[in-house]
């Protein structure tokens, strides 16, 4: 183990001396998805918004230096989004954060995450690439980010003009891999936000308890509801997405390195989720889409992720004190350059998804159950689903061929038969 840290913070140094902004620009390539939710929770009194920017960043941390590559700290989504829409109290999100972390922690121990890594196809993976990158290319167009925009309008710094600025730099900069794209338009949102905050009158209205810091302790009914409404909708997410599918990216964005397992992925997940809920943080997990994002624009390295978790503890302890500032500084970046990072952040993730060389019969049938997966995924906007559309089709396909195959077998069996017949009776004299 001590060697494994000595290698990768080796790595790691070496990597931020030889990219530094590739490095700094790549940490900034999951907040398209980090920042609405964030932000969308701490207005509803879900979360504590300095527990959340300490704890996770200190899961960045921890997570570039055990395990060198840029894997992001994202929201669990879909707790985000049943909380939003049914007003979670601290108490309730907590709970759903910790029944999260303690399922995900006992599969990891009892070994279940390999099994499933093992019995799921390569072709549904692929699927659920594809189909979140798809996910976030559709979210980038919600009217939480680029859709609810106006062409010139409510202000001039957040329109689909700079929206389509922002487009046609980052189109301009693929030839370019070293241009530190996501740090420039960070900045520019930055001095956007800020100008914002000093031409606008409108106030910051934060619930009670979501700028401190503060001991959450659910009781019984909170774990009631944070199970049965958000946590067991999550599972297959945090699983498929968020573990499985992470690791296969890894692999396939970054070879060279060693790739971590399920087990440890895991692990990490679930270590999270059993402590930060407790003081109010948000229930978080690593993601493909994050990976995918954060590599696009050049993350290479733990490096990455180890200076975002250090900028955002110290947003975190500035919070402690100025929390209505910091909270309006982040809630006022400009929705249209979020929105083109998810945008890119998605095509990444559903690039990664294409198949590698195969043979016609192999490649035929992987992208029918690659799309399959793809087509329940997005069309009931649910990973597991996706998942089981795709598992299905893998079965069938699988049992069909079985069938041709001892069809052929037979038809074989039968032709050698009746071939062995005929010579003999051609062998046989007329008279006989």
């Amino acid at each position: 183990m001590r060697e494994h840290l000595r290698r990768t913070q080796a790595y790691n140094l070496k990597t931020l001396r030889t990219s530094p902004l590739a490095e700094i620009s790549g940490s900034l390539g999951d907040l398209g998805t980090l920042l609405p939710i964030m932000i969308a929770l701490t207005l509803r009194g879900s979360i504590s918004l300095p527990v959340t920017l300490l704890f996770t960043g200190a899961a960045n941390i921890v997570t570039g230096v055990t395990f060198g590559l840029p894997l992001p700290v994202q929201p669990m989504k879909a707790i985000a989004a049943v909380a939003l829409a049914k007003h979670f109290s601290l108490k309730t999100m907590a709970a759903s954060g910790i029944v999260m972390g303690a399922v995900v922690g006992a599969l990891s121990v009892l070994g279940l995450l390999k099994w499933v890594e093992r019995v799921v196809p390569a072709a549904v993976i692929r699927g659920i690439q594809v189909g979140a990158g798809l996910s976030l290319c559709i979210s980038a167009g919600a009217s939480t980010l680029i859709g609810g925009l106006r062409t010139a309008g409510p202000w001039l710094g957040d329109n689909y003009i700079w929206a389509f600025a922002a487009a046609l730099v980052l189109l301009l900069s693929i030839p370019f891999p070293r241009f530190p794209y996501a740090l420039v338009v960070f900045v520019t949102g930055l001095v956007l936000a800020v100008i914002r905050i000093h031409t606008s009158h409108d106030k910051l209205e934060l619930p009670h308890r979501t700028l401190g810091f503060h001991t959450v302790v659910p009781h019984g009914a909170d774990f009631i509801e944070g199970t049965f409404s958000a946590a067991l909708g999550q599972l297959p997410l945090t699983i498929l997405n968020s573990i499985i599918a992470v690791t296969s990216l890894s692999n396939i964005l970054l070879a060279s390195r060693p790739t971590p397992s399920t087990t440890t992925v895991g692990i990490s997940i679930a270590v999270m989720n059993l402590v930060a809920p407790w003081f109010g943080g948000m229930p978080a997990c690593h993601g493909s889409g994050g990976l995918a994002g954060q590599y696009r624009f050049g993350a290479r390295s733990g490096s990455s992720v180890i200076i975002l978790g250090a900028v955002k503890m110290m947003l975190g302890g500035i919070s402690l004190r100025w929390g209505h500032g910091v909270a309006r500084l982040l809630g006022e970046f400009p929705r249209s350059i979020l929105g083109i990072m998810v945008l890119a952040a998605g095509i990444e993730l559903a690039r990664a998804g294409i198949t590698p060389k195969l043979s016609d019969a192999e490649k035929t049938d992987r992208w029918m159950v690659l799309l399959v997966t793809v087509a329940g995924l997005l069309a009931f906007k649910n990973d597991f689903v996706g998942f089981v559309a795709g598992m299905l089709w893998h079965w069938g396909l699988k049992v069909s061929r079985e069938l041709h195959n001892s069809r052929n077998q037979d038809e074989s069996f039968w032709s050698r038969l009746r071939g062995h017949s005929t010579q003999n009776e051609e062998s046989r004299g007329l008279l006989h």
